[in-house]
């Protein structure tokens, strides 16, 4: 394999990574923020973006948190101080699967740059 030729193509592969870490795996940001708290969609859109540095399109996020909520990970929550927003809160299955991906992410980053020989 030869080297790139620009010294900008060094970073697309990078630029893929990031983006497939965040980007397309949204349910674990999600999930981590309503660990701490319940919040309304909105909400963890901003909230993504402001803590994580990454801005996730509104679709994208009601999708990810519409098929979170399908799949028991997380659903409404009880609140009677804002009756025009949904808030949501994480489930013990969604807990689990956050501490699932916690574990394999864990693993994977200690295969790749662990001091294991």
């Amino acid at each position: 394999m030869s080297p790139p030729k620009d010294k900008n193509e060094i970073y697309k592969p990078v630029e893929r990574l990031w983006k497939k870490l965040r980007v397309e795996n949204l349910w674990l940001w999600i999930l981590k923020l309503l660990k701490e708290d319940n919040k309304y969609a909105y909400e963890l859109r901003d909230q993504v973006k402001e803590r994580f540095g990454f801005e996730p399109a509104t679709v994208t996020s009601y999708a990810v948190l519409y098929r979170l909520e399908k799949s028991g990970f997380v659903r409404e929550a009880n609140t009677s101080f804002t009756p025009n927003r949904k808030y949501y809160e994480i489930t013990d299955l969604g807990i689990q699967a956050l501490t699932q991906a916690e574990t394999i992410i864990r693993k994977t980053t200690d295969e790749l740059f662990g001091n294991k020989n």
